[in-house]
């Protein structure tokens, strides 16, 4: 499985709350919601859909699970409602237990495993193995080298600060632009491959 970010991002590197007022005010952040003035069916829309499409389960941070827990299954009988209902999860966690993974078909990835564990699933045949929001998971992520590709939905926006998935380690990471189109709005979809180091 190939692992594959996809972000709403800010032109300042901002993932911040891109979807509700008070979907993530950590740090005083009160820019939650930016991402909406800028959506399209057709562009932005698209990207989400052909994420999903290509996925064959999705992996989160515990935060970012929970928030999507508490939103997807009262929305069941709406077709995509159902395939992020039915799809299998990930959430990499050290304070949630097995009890607590209400969300259909969740397994819960201990914090302190997390990288050889995705390294397994990295192994297998199959889709994508997607990740949507979780910061913190894709700083760690980036950080081990586990990531294939990155989608960024980058909006024409400076939010000012905010959470980042970049590491700021220190690392050099070479990437490859493999496509990019750009929405009437100025949004721009790029998806980015990682390029081995030599």
């Amino acid at each position: 499985m190939r692992i594959v970010i996809s972000e709403f991002i800010s032109l300042d590197g901002v993932v911040q709350a891109p979807g509700g007022a008070e979907e993530d005010t950590d740090g005083g952040f009160a820019h939650g919601g930016w991402s909406h003035p800028f959506f399209d069916p057709e562009v932005v829309g698209g990207s989400f859909n052909d994420s999903m499409n290509a996925a064959e389960a999705l992996l989160f941070g515990r935060r970012t699970w929970q928030t999507m827990a508490a939103a997807w299954p009262e929305r069941a009988g709406d077709p995509f409602a159902d395939r992020m209902n039915a799809i299998e999860k990930y959430v990499v966690t050290d304070t949630l237990g097995d009890d607590d993974l209400t969300w259909n078909n969740t397994e819960r990835v201990p914090g302190e495993k997390f990288a050889s564990r995705i390294q397994e699933l990295r192994e297998k045949d199959g889709g994508d193995l997607l990740v949507m929001g979780s910061p913190t998971l894709v700083r760690s992520l980036l950080s081990e080298g586990l990531v294939d590709e990155l989608r960024l939905v980058i909006m024409p926006v400076l939010l000012g600060g905010g959470k980042s998935i970049f590491p700021a380690d220190g690392g050099l990471r070479t990437l490859e632009l493999v496509s990019h189109v750009t929405s009437d709005a100025g949004v721009q979809v790029c998806t980015y491959r990682t390029v081995a180091q030599a």
